[in-house]
């Protein structure tokens, strides 16, 4: 019990220097009401009131249920790609789930804010409006672009943007390891984001792990896409929907994990892909086999290509003018 109380002076010391020098109130921990004080179990309080845990949910069930619930709403959540070519997957998931807020998100519908530098958009593009709608149901006026000559404009202005209630979302692009991009920062950025309740979604491109305050860190890489499923079953030399390889490498209550999930463009959720191919959604045989045969139709067989008959031969396979009167009338001008 004295070296857990030696613990929390620390902490407590260290958090108010930490206020300090940011100019904003710390962050306290204090036992839930109805417990014993001297109990392990902790709740974090900010301002004196307590942090809301609400969680986005993506859709897959196993993935939602290793981050422990869903992603976190009200925090900063960042999304690595360790290669400068998962440049697109990183993006492509972040998108996803500014689609995700949207889908679910009260009327009239708040936009999200993009911020990234000229090196960002210079390397990887910008996002292209009918691509964005058809594939994640962002319109055109749901997305704001921020383009920032350097890296600290693009930061000042996700930090002002992170305490907005007038966006769904905010999502910054880096590149790299920025040495601005350290603890102090990120942690008003997370700050923020709890105090306006939406999600920063960091975007970092070609970077290595480091110590942030954002409590989840997710790698995201291209997964190869599996073949289109139809009734019949996988349709071959198709392209199925984009896959993303995600794996959990940090979370305050997730277990560490990696997943293949599936972006379902039509109902704008993820699907886990299975160990045979196929999505949350097509668990199985989709059509049953008639209740009056035994077995469903046998495949077709090959097609073969005859040569054509000759002219007397066609001219005696075809209708007399007496079986078809339409045959008399003259041809309708076109």
């Amino acid at each position: 019990m004295a070296t857990s109380a030696v613990a929390q002076e620390i902490v407590f010391a260290l958090r108010q220097k930490i206020a300090r020098i940011e100019g904003t109130l710390p962050e306290r921990l204090a036992p839930p009401a109805g417990t014993d004080p001297a109990g392990q179990t902790m709740v974090l309080r900010r301002h004196g009131v307590t942090v809301a845990q609400d969680l986005l949910l993506t859709g897959a069930e196993d993935f939602d249920t290793a981050l422990g619930g869903g992603l976190p709403k009200a925090a900063l959540t960042e999304i690595h790609g360790t290669l400068t070519r998962d440049a697109g997957a990183v993006a492509g998931f972040g998108l996803s789930l500014a689609g995700l807020l949207l889908k679910n998100a009260a009327q009239p519908k708040l936009p999200v804010l993009w911020i990234g530098t000229h090196e960002i958009f210079r390397e990887a593009g910008f996002p292209y409006a009918p691509g964005l709608h058809a594939r994640f149901g962002i319109a055109p006026e749901d997305l704001i672009i921020a383009q920032a000559p350097k890296l600290a404009d693009a930061m000042w202005i996700a930090e002002e943007a992170a305490s907005l209630k007038a966006l769904s979302a905010v999502i910054l692009e880096i590149r790299g390891n920025p040495q601005k991009l350290d603890l102090v920062a990120t942690r008003r950025l997370h700050y923020r984001a709890q105090d306006a309740g939406r999600p920063v979604f960091l975007l970092r491109q070609a970077a290595q792990a480091e110590p942030t305050a954002a409590p989840m860190r997710l790698i995201v890489s291209p997964a190869p896409a599996a073949l289109r499923w139809t009734i019949a079953g996988p349709l071959p030399d198709s392209i199925g929907p984009p896959g993303f390889m995600v794996r959990i490498d940090k979370s305050r209550n997730a277990l560490p994990g990696q997943f293949t999930l599936e972006w379902n463009a039509d109902e704008r959720s993820f699907e886990e892909r299975r160990p045979n191919g196929l999505g949350s959604a097509n668990p199985g045989a989709m059509v049953s086999a008639s209740s009056r045969r035994a077995d469903i139709a046998p495949a077709p067989g090959a097609v073969l290509a005859f040569k054509p008959a000759g002219s007397a031969a066609a001219s005696r396979h075809q209708p007399s003018r007496q079986q078809h009167p339409a045959h008399r009338s003259p041809r309708r001008a076109s």
